[in-house]
């Protein structure tokens, strides 16, 4: 039997498989509203025989946005923008959906990916941004206003108040955005946190904006929700956050009742040496789970079935997370299962495209 496609326990949720779509920014919303875009992007996903989709890095205030066209959960309005999207994708299909709650910190206020991805003006609908520190990132010439004590306190609550949403939108999960450099893996960082209170300095210092956020939103949602975070393993720079410390916040986050990590790498500077490669960030999320125990989602260049069967089979991670490749083929889990004698479910309306070589690929 194929380990990629054997169930899984996560928290009260039940995974068909182990295959989870990560959040992929999409950068098409509306005044944080969720679009037609998204109604499409999110229901083709949905159809895809993966067990899990979590939508992208959505903002937990207007100013916590990455661009001025990023989803978020702040008011009424993004809600029911975004219960209308969902609603279109569990017509047809009962994959379980989740969302990653996030705050850009000193990486916001930029354009689309596509018109160059540089910090905008205040005269280009760009705004002021904040960070733990005045440190702004390296290419952005606008530098960030460190956030005081009560706009931290604003924040763990705005983490909260999505959350409230998200629970309301019967979102299956959430995922807490600590990664790519962005406003917790900014919290995180000795390199991006030069703080002189209790929110910096020491590594317990440094978690403890991420793990306030994590508290405020615990109470929030269903006892046996899952509730986890994706972090950056590593700064990949010497004398920034790394794996070491990755295992230290892993085991608070556990201590607290995090049910997963989601281990990706780099994006707090461009002074980051990426050794890229298939599976390159692998052996991050198999070191946290070695020394934790805490259910690991593996990504990273995991392109081929054989390939994310192994690290399953050999217990590198518990899951593995697709991103870019599964948009690139967004039936990418139908060809695992069929390279691996297993089998996926599929709409109805899809059963005849099954070749007949595969006979028993549709459940």
């Amino acid at each position: 039997m194929s380990q990629l496609f054997s169930p899984y326990q996560l928290g009260n949720l039940t995974l068909a498989n182990r295959i989870v779509i990560a959040p992929m920014c999409q950068y098409s919303a509306e005044n944080g509203n969720a679009s037609d875009w998204h109604t499409i992007h999110l229901g083709q996903l949905a159809l895809s025989g993966a067990a899990l989709l979590i939508i992208e890095a959505t903002a937990v205030e207007p100013d916590g946005r990455i661009s001025p066209f990023d989803v978020g959960l702040w008011s009424d309005e993004n809600e029911a923008a975004l219960s209308r999207s969902l609603e279109a994708a569990r017509r047809w299909s009962d994959m379980p959906i989740g969302i990653q709650l996030a705050h850009a910190g000193r990486k916001a206020s930029v354009a689309q990916p596509w018109k160059g991805g540089g910090q905008l003006g205040l005269d280009e609908g760009g705004w002021t941004v904040h960070a733990p520190s005045a440190i702004g990132f390296e290419t952005y010439p606008r530098p960030p206003r460190a956030l005081t004590r009560d706009d931290i306190a604003r924040l763990v609550e705005a983490f909260a108040a999505a959350a409230r949403r998200s629970v309301r939108l019967g979102l299956a999960m959430i995922e807490l955005h600590g990664a790519h450099g962005y406003l917790m893996h900014q919290f995180l960082s000795p390199l991006s946190n030069k703080r002189e209170d209790d929110y910096g300095g020491s590594l317990e210092n440094r978690m403890r904006f991420p793990l306030e956020a994590f508290d405020a939103v615990r109470t929030v949602v269903p006892a046996g929700y899952p509730v986890g975070f994706r972090i950056s393993g590593t700064d990949w720079i010497e004398g920034g956050w790394d794996v070491e410390q990755s295992i230290a916040f892993t085991r608070a986050a556990q201590a607290r009742g995090a049910d997963f990590i989601h281990v990706s790498s780099g994006g707090l500077s461009t002074a980051q040496k990426i050794p890229l490669g298939p599976s390159y960030q692998v052996p991050l999320a198999r070191a946290i789970k070695q020394a934790t125990g805490v259910p690991t989602i593996a990504v990273g260049l995991i392109t081929e079935p054989e390939q994310a069967e192994a690290i399953i089979g050999t217990g590198e991670a518990d899951l593995v997370g697709l991103a870019r490749g599964i948009l690139y083929d967004p039936r990418w889990p139908w060809h695992a299962a069929a390279a691996l004698g297993a089998s996926v479910k599929a709409p109805n309306q899809y059963l005849r495209s099954q070749p007949r070589q595969y006979s028993k690929l549709f459940a």
